[in-house]
């Protein structure tokens, strides 16, 4: 599983929030369990630093000129704030050059070369 990598992984606090937001939505794509699908955000929260706002929030500015997607914005000032890759299969995401965006696919043949 991709969480025994040993990555490092951060996202904005509010992507949590998202998660729970859309939980219907998820449990009915993926059909998973309510029991299922509490044990895998119990797993994530785990996994995952989730960053509060305030901690990036200085390099939102530069992400809006730099974001190809707005709607990333926020992950996109992370990257930038914490100095990392941005983990992504938004393609457009990929027109810029502040910070590199690794599609899954990179991530893991990353992973498996380390």
């Amino acid at each position: 599983m991709l969480m025994d990598q040993g990555l490092d992984l951060f996202a904005p606090e509010f992507a949590l929030e998202e998660i729970n937001k859309y939980k219907k939505e998820i449990l009915e794509k993926t059909n998973l369990t309510e029991k299922e699908f509490s044990s895998l955000r119990k797993e994530l929260a785990i996994a995952i630093c989730f960053v509060p706002l305030e901690e990036y929030k200085q390099t939102l500015k530069q992400a809006l000129v730099a974001s190809p997607d707005e709607n990333d914005l926020d992950f996109f000032a992370l990257a930038l704030k914490m100095n990392c890759s941005l983990w992504s299969n938004d393609k457009i995401l990929k027109q810029q050059n502040k910070i590199k965006v690794l599609n899954t696919k990179e991530v893991l043949e990353q992973t498996i070369n380390e």
